[in-house]
């Protein structure tokens, strides 16, 4: 799968601008100088099961994609790629200061947690207590961990295709700005201009 983001010529290494209105808003991202790593960064993140709990089912989710839209629209982060699988899940993220991605993943997980556990009539953690979460660097990067996002549930065995599992972003990645393709989850992305050189820095 190639870029799905067209290219941004101007750089400004000061500032970094954004405008949000919604998911699937056009928002311009420029590099800058950061304050934390923990904020204004794009950053890949595994989330995991506890091995003792229970596999995730369809309907739990829909009740995670559920609890991410309505932490985003709270928090005011941005998503621009996930996958859900049964024993774990990935995203994108990107949390502005002084919002920290300790803090997003904090509010996603407490509240699936107790959503799921409701559902079950189940007591106790869900997720392992840690995630893994790597700040990407470059252009080239960030590109690599969408694809390898979408590509997931093809590893695992559980689709054909990328585009064969329901559970991803990649059906925002199908479309076009113009003309984008439904969600099949309703869990829509934040669409970013990024620079056209893989090499740049984000």
């Amino acid at each position: 799968m190639g870029a799905f983001c067209p290219p941004l010529r101007l750089l400004d290494l000061r500032r970094l601008w954004f405008r949000h209105t919604g998911p699937g808003t056009i928002i311009a991202c420029m590099s800058r100088l950061r304050r934390l790593v923990v904020s204004d960064r794009w950053f890949f993140i595994t989330c995991r099961l506890l091995p003792s709990r229970r596999i995730l089912s369809d309907s739990e989710f829909a009740t995670l994609a559920e609890v991410i839209d309505e932490r985003r629209a709270e928090h005011g982060f941005l998503l621009t790629a996930w996958v859900f699988l049964p024993d774990h899940w990935h995203a994108i993220f990107y949390p502005r200061h002084p919002l920290t991605i300790s803090r997003v993943m904090e509010a996603i997980k407490d509240g699936a947690t107790k959503r799921i556990n409701r559902r079950r009539r189940e007591l106790g953690m869900l997720w392992q207590p840690r995630f893994f979460d790597r700040a990407l660097r470059t252009v080239r990067e960030y590109n690599e961990k969408v694809d390898y996002i979408h590509l997931n549930p093809v590893r695992a065995g559980l689709a054909s295709r990328a585009e064969a599992w329901p559970w991803s972003s990649v059906h925002d990645y199908t479309g076009s700005v113009e003309r984008p393709v439904e969600t099949p989850s309703g869990l829509e992305i934040d669409r970013v201009l990024l620079p056209a050189d893989e090499h740049t820095r984000i």
